[in-house]
């Protein structure tokens, strides 16, 4: 396969996280909005890449009161801060069929390094003759580490939000079509 480009779907993709909540317990959610680009490279998998950018106001836990709380100062404060984003630095094989993608992850102006445990869980044709990719990738980081600090203290011990968060992406992205030469 020679060196190709894929946009990711947003409609059959997913961005989703999980964290703690009151040390017992897991809240997961979701972003709705992000776009994507994953360029591909399978004989040189060190010349691929991802960029990928999320709207942070499109976060979705399923409780609006929270949800809002999330959008503010005191978490993502997506007025201030409307994206999320990400870019690979390196991108190499790493057990068994996955691969490993180190890049920078920015929230709230905040970059650091993170590395995705990827797979890339094959490639078809859908009805309407387009190719489509499907990757998943899971990582985690620390909340702090991007300035997402806010917490409260619980009387039984320990604190509201957890500060690990497990980050998971289901991709499903669509092969771009070769420009038409001119004759």
């Amino acid at each position: 396969m020679a060196h190709s480009t894929w946009n990711i779907d947003p409609t059959h993709s997913g961005v989703h996280f999980t964290v703690r909540h009151m040390v017992i317990s897991k809240v997961r959610g979701n972003f709705r909005k992000f776009t994507g680009t994953v360029s591909l490279d399978e004989q040189s998998l060190g010349t691929s890449s991802v960029t990928a950018v999320i709207e942070t106001a499109s976060i979705d836990t399923g409780v609006e009161q929270r949800d809002n709380h999330l959008r503010s100062p005191d978490f993502f404060d997506a007025a201030k801060f409307p994206t999320i984003t990400f870019q690979s630095t390196k991108v190499e094989k790493g057990s068994g069929d996955g691969f490993r993608v180190t890049g920078k992850l920015t929230i709230r102006d905040i970059t650091r390094d993170v590395v995705l445990e990827a797979e890339q869980l094959g490639v078809g044709k859908d009805p309407w003759g387009n190719t489509k990719a499907a990757f998943e990738a899971k990582t985690s980081i620390d909340r702090k580490d991007f300035g997402l600090t806010w917490n409260q203290a619980l009387e039984a011990g320990g604190v509201l939000v957890g500060e690990k968060i497990e980050i998971g992406l289901e991709i499903q992205a669509v092969k771009a079509q070769a420009a038409e030469k001119a004759a």
